[in-house]
Order: structure tokens, then C-alpha cells, then sequence
């Protein structure tokens, strides 16, 4: 016997000592291979449609073709994990509709086999798909996605926001900043104060013509023709100047705020951030609450989805595979949908970014739970 094939009997008899028998390391491969069959096909797809709409900004002479696939191989792996729902579900559909096709569903009823016991492969294949997501959009992607929102600003259509007017947040507890306008090529704000409060009572108040922000020393910035109001109970008093040096805890990434912003942190940069903001009193991170919470509301919906989709297609329907298949898709866009609305409802603030997050999980668990009693038995 080969060194090889020693190899594969001893993995092969360690996986049957824990339990993953040879019919359940068949059902995990055809679900993973038909997952990233599926994945490979709908991303081709994806890829082509985009390529024909983006098809004018690269005939630009400035552009690489170096600039392009980089910006393709970040778009895949963005497109893969927005879509998985997608994938897992009709992977699952397709592989259960087959062996319920072939009677092997039946026929491992006949040998003894539960349907619980049907749905461990399956949970597996999805536990492993959960973690490579998980650990793809909280580590990889993130990075990636600069390189693909760096792309789209430059060569496709700029979303960077480069100017905020009346934009009003939080220094720290108690202390109030205001821009008029602010620049963001410039690093220059407008019409700027800044107000202090001790026990809900307005204690200091500046005012300055103008602000500057110095990119070189962080948190360092200059006001211009500035106004100074201290308030001691019935007394004030006036500092006026041309000119001032001071420290402000806030940089021009806390006043301007991309809606992409929060994709291209990683779940520990996201965590660290909406913690520092909540404790300043920020308000305008909820694209940032949703975006992290929706990275751990990804973990089970990869076994919720899987669920459905063996209950859904565990029997021989008069419509074959294609019925099955369809039903799946129709699903799994459902699902897609609840979270697209739900995400916005939460950015707009008529709904937590937690319960956006996980909206979808809660009205699809109900479902599996029906479908898993109606599952044959």
C-alpha cells in the first residue's frame, strides 16, 4: 500500500472514530462542491455584467491594467460573501433534491438513519462555511475592500464625501463641536464653535471664523479670529484673537462619514471604533453598529438557511429538482431583502442596527422550526 493511500485510510479512520462516517463525508463534499460551483458560476456572471458597465471608464489611458484585476480580485471575494446566503442555499437545495430524487434519502430512512441524524453532514458543511465566512469578512475583505472602494472613487464614480455642511457631533461628554461647512481636501472648517456644558448649563462658548486641521500632528488644530465666552454664573468673560493653537479630540474622519466607511475595517477596528465613538457621544455610526453586527449575525444564518433548505427539499416533489431549486432561490433573496430593508431602516434610526443585524435570522428561525416538524420522518 501506498504512502498515499496509508494517508487517506488513517484521516478516513480518525474522521469514523468522531463520528463523520463515509455517507456523511459524501453529502459534505457534494454540498461544498456544489457551494463553490455555484459560487464560480454566479461570480462569472457578476463579473462579465460588470466589465460591460464598466467597460467605458477602462478604456481610460491613465488606467492599468494591473489597477483593474486588482480591483476584480477585491470586488469577488466582496460579491461572494454578500451572496452567500444565496450559495448556501442552493447548494443545499440541489444536493437534497438529488439524493431525494434517487430514493437515498428514503433508503437511509429504511436503514435506520433519523432525520436528525440526516442533518449532521449538512451542519458541518454549513459550520465550515460559517467560519471561512466569519474570518473572511472580519480579517481579508476588509482589506480588500480599499482597494476596491479606492477604485471606484478614482476611476468610476466618486462616493467619498468630501464636504459636510451643518455637521454637529460630539468632542467628548459635555462638549459640543459645529462646522458650517467643512472641507475635506482643505482640512478646513467654517463658522466653527465649540460649546462646553457642567450640569446641562452651558459653561464656555468659542466661536472662530475659521478652523484648520494639521494631518501631521494628530488631533492638533487652529482657529482663526476666535471669540472665547466663559461663563461663571452671573459673570463672563470675553478672550478675543486672531489666532489660536489647541487640541481637539476629533479628526476629519469623525466629521465626514462615508456610507463605506465601516467595510473597510476589520471586526476588531470596528468594535474599538463604535466603543470610542458611543463613549464621546456620537450619533452618526450606525452604518458602522450595522455593519458589525451583521458580521455576527452571518454565523447562524448559515445553519438556519441550511435547515430550511433540507427541510424544503428532503421529499420527492412532482416538479422535480427545478421546483426545489426555485423555491430556494426565492428564498434566499427573501432573506437578502429582509436584510437590505432592515439595514436601511436602522441607518435612518427607525430601528436598532442590532435588530437589523438579525431581523432576518428571526423571522427565518419560525420557519425552519415549521419545516423541520413537517420534514419526513
Amino acid at each position: 500500500m501506498g504512502r498515499k493511500a496509508r494517508n487517506r485510510n488513517g484521516w478516513h479512520s480518525f474522521l469514523s472514530r468522531i463520528g463523520i462516517l463515509r455517507i456523511d463525508r459524501y453529502i459534505i463534499w457534494r454540498f461544498l462542491s456544489t457551494f463553490f460551483f455555484t459560487l464560480v458560476l454566479i461570480m462569472a456572471i457578476i463579473v462579465v455584467v460588470d466589465v460591460q458597465e464598466k467597460l467605458d471608464n477602462f478604456m481610460n489611458p491613465l488606467l492599468t491594467m494591473r489597477e483593474i484585476i486588482s480591483y476584480y480580485i477585491a470586488l469577488i471575494p466582496y460579491f461572494a460573501i454578500l451572496l452567500a446566503p444565496l450559495f448556501i442555499f442552493i447548494a443545499c437545495v440541489f444536493v437534497t433534491s438529488k439524493l431525494a430524487a434517487r430514493s437515498e434519502i428514503i433508503a437511509m430512512s429504511s436503514a435506520g438513519m433519523s432525520f436528525i441524524r440526516l442533518l449532521r453532514p449538512y451542519m458541518i458543511a454549513a459550520a465550515i462555511l460559517s467560519a471561512c465566512s466569519f474570518i473572511l469578512s472580519s480579517e481579508v475583505i476588509p482589506h480588500l475592500n480599499k482597494t476596491r472602494i479606492a477604485f471606484t472613487n478614482q476611476w468610476v464614480y466618486n462616493k467619498e464625501v468630501k464636504q459636510g455642511d451643518n455637521v454637529q457631533l460630539a468632542v467628548q461628554p459635555g462638549v459640543i463641536a459645529f462646522f458650517s461647512t467643512y472641507d475635506k481636501d482643505s482640512y478646513t472648517g467654517y463658522n466653527f464653535s465649540l460649546e462646553q456644558f457642567e450640569d446641562n448649563t452651558l459653561s464656555s462658548r468659542m466661536t472662530a471664523r475659521r478652523i484648520e486641521y494639521h494631518p501631521d500632528s494628530v488631533y492638533h488644530w487652529t482657529v482663526y479670529d476666535y471669540h472665547i465666552r466663559d461663563f461663571h454664573g452671573l459673570v463672563e468673560q470675553d478672550t478675543m484673537g486672531e489666532q489660536l493653537d489647541t487640541l481637539l479630540m476629533i479628526t476629519p474622519q469623525d466629521i465626514l462619514i462615508s456610507p463605506e466607511d465601516g467595510e473597510m475595517l476589520t471586526t476588531g477596528q470596528l468594535y474599538t471604533y463604535i466603543q470610542a465613538q458611543e463613549k464621546r457621544g456620537m450619533g452618526n455610526i450606525k452604518n458602522f453598529q450595522v455593519e458589525y453586527h451583521r458580521r455576527f449575525a452571518s454565523i447562524p444564518a448559515a445553519f438556519i438557511l441550511t435547515l430550511i433548505g433540507v427541510c424544503l427539499s428532503a421529499r420527492k416533489v412532482k416538479g422535480g429538482i427545478g421546483l426545489n431549486v426555485a423555491l430556494g432561490l426565492l428564498m434566499a433573496f427573501a432573506y437578502i431583502l429582509f436584510y437590505t430593508i432592515s439595514a436601511s431602516y436602522a441607518i435612518s434610526g427607525a430601528m436598532s442596527p442590532f435588530m437589523a443585524a438579525w431581523l432576518p435570522n428571526l423571522i427565518f428561525i419560525p420557519l425552519a422550526i415549521f419545516l423541520y416538524w413537517r420534514a419526513p420522518r
